[in-house]
């Protein structure tokens, strides 16, 4: 066999095991890092008799994901809390303050992920510490997979939902009011929802 030719198989096999690699990372593991202009991280909490929601533009977050081995799957994220917006300038500003965020001392919330059990297909329970208000404390999210699809880049991305529920005065917010009836303007629980576009990291 000449070396031309010997030179053309290499390159073959070099472009399919590359292309192997791009269109189905998952295959093999990945790292990945969480776009944020694709993503969203929301809540919801109860006022009087209706539900406020809010979210947070100032995030970001890395993860290891295999799609074969989705339980030994880690998760790390920041927010900057100062971004918190709930399409209200003066409700915004009484959320950044010693009220409850108190942004001046406790500038980012942060999410460790410890453990991840399957629940169904797609679906899985991740377990880790959320730090928020200068507190930490274990919150389970539940966590459903979308699937994979190449970007505009030709880059692969991977899509989740996952939402959890927690307890604000465990973290130390306390703030409210009792209304002339006995019943509270705020509810204690909140519930946080995700919805994550990532992209191999590079």
């Amino acid at each position: 066999m000449s070396l031309m030719k010997i030179g053309v198989k290499k390159r073959i096999v070099t472009s399919i095991f590359s292309g192997l690699m791009m269109s189905s990372p998952l295959c093999f593991g990945a790292e990945f890092k969480i776009d944020a202009a694709h993503s969203n991280i929301g809540f919801v909490t109860r006022h009087l008799v209706s539900k406020i929601t809010g979210q947070f533009n100032d995030f970001d977050g890395e993860f290891s994901f295999d799609a074969k081995k989705p339980t030994e799957s880690k998760v790390s994220a920041t927010v900057k809390v100062a971004s918190i917006n709930t399409n209200n300038q003066k409700r915004d500003g009484h959320l950044q303050s010693e009220d409850f965020f108190a942004v001046e001392k406790f500038p980012v919330m942060t999410f460790v992920s410890k453990k991840v059990t399957s629940a169904g297909k797609d679906k899985y329970k991740m377990l880790g510490d959320l730090t928020m208000h200068g507190v930490t404390h274990p919150v389970t999210f539940h966590v459903e997979y979308l699937g994979e699809a190449p970007g505009m880049d030709g880059k692969p991305r991977v899509g989740f939902t996952a939402n959890a529920k927690v307890n604000r005065k465990e973290f130390g917010i306390s703030w409210n009011k009792t209304l002339d009836n006995g019943g509270l303007v705020l509810s204690d629980e909140v519930e946080i929802n995700l919805n994550i576009e990532a992209a191999p990291k590079m």
